[in-house]
């Protein structure tokens, strides 16, 4: 049976922290006072000196930990690919950044390091090495339109079979298993004119898996109508798109689950009875908690919605709890 953890992902808390309502050691203290056995830092928008973490910061979260019982379990890296105004980074550049982040992330104190799949699968297997030397597990993060089951997530898993490396592998993000349109995306477009009879109707050509194409052009008067519908429609193929069912990605997710250092608890809106409108948490939580699985389901509240953040964050936490019968 699996050892699940929850935690949260300091992104979570994002808005609070970017309007000065909480510091850094606010948004910790928070994530504390929700229940969060560790948490998620978010590299780029936390760390002062990022790339890099400085004997002063690392001082700080030591601190914090003392004070609130709560350390940082996962390093979340960035691959910013387009870094550069005149060109894209090289492959080698993007070996050497994911390196650097390894080496921060143990000067952090982490085991775990969330990857994004702009890291070909031929540069997670070229960094495999440093991950063991420095004891970090670096995982893909495997997020909407990518699961477990597609070419690309696929790819990974090849080179991760073929190395035998225990210090490379995934981070899923629940939002790929999406079963119903995003309600921020949905509410927007209602109030900006959209109705409700039409926004069914992209739904439902999403759930026919119409190509985006066609769907655009079955959906162009109304568009013309009403412009943002077009974005709205746009949308559900893209990073929050949905299917009628994750009976397929949740088999896939079975599969890759030896490889899983840490999981994304995705959430854009959790209502009063602790339902995540759009994410069957219902489905994902056996299916993870049937396994061998021992490691962290960080919430990762997703602010589209400009719903509260602390409230929203605690209901999922909550939820999750409550679906492990913890």
């Amino acid at each position: 049976m699996s050892k699940v953890k929850t935690g949260i992902t300091l992104f979570s808390l994002g808005t609070p922290y970017l309007k000065g309502e909480l510091d850094l050691e606010g948004v910790i203290r928070t994530a504390a006072e929700l229940g969060a056995e560790g948490y998620e830092i978010v590299a780029t928008q936390m760390i002062p000196s990022y790339p890099f973490v400085s004997d002063e910061f690392v001082e700080f979260i030591n601190k914090c930990k003392e004070k609130y019982g709560i350390g940082p379990i996962c390093y979340s890296a960035n691959m910013d690919r387009g870094m550069l105004k005149d060109r894209d980074l090289t492959e080698d550049e993007m070996v050497a950044r994911a390196i650097t982040d390894i080496m921060s992330a143990n000067k952090l104190g982490c085991t775990v390091m969330r990857e994004q799949y702009l890291l070909s699968p031929e540069g997670l297997k070229r960094i495999a090495p440093y991950a063991e030397a420095y004891n970090v597990h670096v995982g893909i993060e495997i997020h909407n339109p990518e699961s477990p089951i597609t070419p690309a997530i696929m790819d990974y898993v090849k080179v991760i079979e073929e190395t035998g490396s225990k210090y490379i592998g995934f981070v899923p993000d629940f939002g790929c298993f999406a079963i119903k349109p995003n309600k921020p995306y949905w509410d927007r477009a209602l109030a900006a004119g959209a109705t409700e009879e039409q926004l069914n109707k992209c739904a439902q050509l999403r759930y026919d898996e119409v190509p985006l194409e066609e769907a655009m052009k079955i959906m162009a008067e109304d568009i013309e109508k009403c412009p943002a519908l077009g974005g709205t429609l746009n949308s559900m193929y893209g990073f929050v798109q949905f299917r009628k069912s994750c009976t397929k990605e949740l088999e896939g997710l079975k599969r890759i689950l030896p490889y899983c250092f840490e999981m994304h608890g995705k959430c854009h809106y959790v209502d009063e009875n602790l339902h995540e409108v759009s994410i069957p948490y219902e489905e994902i939580i056996p299916v993870v908690a049937a396994s061998d699985y021992d490691g962290f389901i960080v919430t990762e509240y997703e602010d589209e919605g400009g719903y509260d953040a602390i409230e929203q964050t605690t209901r999922h936490v909550a939820m999750v709890k409550k679906l492990l019968n913890q």
